[in-house]
């Protein structure tokens, strides 16, 4: 069962998003709200309950219980598509403009993208089946929506709503043109990192069939910036339990970190003992241990992720040194600690001016974000139980936001070229 989520930053749904019944604070502990069918006697618009002339009247208020039993009756799971359907759709597996594993097509008249995943284990029709009516409940504003899967020998095929956009690494490290990004402003960083937070904080609230949901991927490159509005939407909910990566399918396993490797994936070592993908910079160190994921590497990741936001940098990446004649490992975690233990001797936090994005033009308050920094690394504590749940990350990143935004409202818009004396 999911639980509801308040948002406070007061984002619209994307006009992508499929529309969703929100309930109110007596329900929060309901199932989650699904979209009605043609056929359902009762609807919901605007988030009020309507019937139908002909439909038996519904007492107001809704008990609990209900309301409940309603949303457990309509039928809004995710489709299990035919392997044919995926084929005909992806004109055979044709390259895609996307990736190797990665297709835009149409689907049964919708736009959508496929993408292809190894199975670590087989899965049965029927736990296919299980997971997606589990999946079908989630319904959030800040996650990609699922609509369907499809299972072959080896592959799961995942098919989710096309979302207009761009993932997040591209939106900050433009190939074409490094010393541009489209978010260049503070505000535009503070709303992806709040809007993140509570999506990842929606997944870690929902009870799987046998354990705590997670992710498992996260990454700058699995988080979708919408167009126009420039919100945030997590993909690849629900990766990890259709392919078979649960957390006792992955106990004894050997993950290696391919630090020589081109490719940033774990893959199948020489000895083929079993591997799980996990992405390098975004690992926890007891995933790269054990491959073990769980909900405290997840908030590992997404510390990472909130470090690429407020610096710009990459999580991890290596340096030539000609002095030396070799290349030097820079790790965007080891800097913000770097930065952030001289704080006592930075009272005006010119270190922070210094590593926060320069593309951002020094138009941010300091305080703001040496506090996201804080927040950042404390989710990226080496020891996983000193790390904050994702509920209590996404409070404090809320707070944050409104902080923001009320900085920003006071400054308007920064026209004075010596508005800041930070050294560059």
């Amino acid at each position: 069962m999911c639980k509801s989520k308040r948002r406070s930053d007061g984002i619209e749904p994307n006009s992508t998003s499929a529309t969703s019944l929100r309930p109110t604070a007596s329900s929060r502990n309901s199932s989650h709200t699904t979209r009605p069918s043609h056929s359902s006697s009762a609807s919901a618009q605007n988030g009020l309950f309507w019937t139908s002339p002909s439909a038996t009247p519904i007492s107001s208020p809704l008990s609990t219980t209900t309301l409940s039993s309603f949303r457990l009756s309509l039928s809004q799971n995710p489709l299990i598509f035919s392997f044919s359907e995926i084929c005909s759709a992806t004109a055979n597996f044709a390259a895609g403009e996307l990736s190797s594993a990665a297709w835009r097509c149409s689907i049964r008249g919708t736009d959508v993208l496929i993408f292809q995943r190894k199975l670590r284990r087989p899965i049965e029709p029927h736990h296919l089946h299980t997971q997606l009516s589990l999946i079908g409940r989630a319904h959030y504003n800040n996650l990609v929506k699922l609509i369907g899967a499809s299972r072959s020998d080896e592959h799961v095929y995942l098919v989710y709503e096309h979302v207009q956009g761009s993932n997040l690494a591209t939106c900050l490290r433009n190939p074409k043109n490094p010393h541009f990004t489209i978010l260049s402003t503070w505000i535009s960083r503070m709303q992806i990192a709040t809007d993140v937070a509570h999506g990842l904080d929606y997944i870690h609230s929902c009870d799987g069939s046998d354990s705590k949901l997670i992710h498992n991927h996260i990454k700058s490159s699995s988080i979708v910036v919408t167009e126009p509005s420039f919100n945030a939407k997590i993909c690849h909910f629900a990766t990890a339990e259709l392919c078979g990566e649960t957390s006792e399918d992955q106990m004894n396993c050997h993950v290696r970190e391919l630090e020589d490797s081109e490719s940033p994936k774990l893959k199948r070592s020489v000895s083929q003992s079993r591997t799980f993908e996990g992405t390098r910079g975004y690992m926890s160190p007891e995933f790269k241990s054990s491959g073990v994921g769980s909900q405290k590497s997840d908030v590992f990741a997404f510390g990472v992720v909130m470090l690429e936001l407020l610096s710009g940098e990459e999580p991890l990446k290596y340096e030539f040194e000609r002095a030396r004649k070799c290349y030097r490992r820079i790790s965007v975690i080891e800097t913000a600690r770097e930065v952030m233990e001289m704080e006592g001797e930075d009272e005006q936090g010119m270190r922070v001016r210094s590593w926060i994005d320069r593309r951002l033009k020094d138009s941010f308050p300091v305080m703001v974000a040496r506090k996201m920094t804080k927040v950042a690394l404390e989710c990226v504590d080496m020891e996983p139980e000193k790390r904050p749940t994702m509920s209590r990350v996404a409070v404090k990143i809320s707070k944050l936001f409104l902080e923001s935004k009320i900085w920003s409202q006071n400054i308007g818009t920064p026209s004075d070229p010596t508005l800041s004396f930070a050294p560059r």
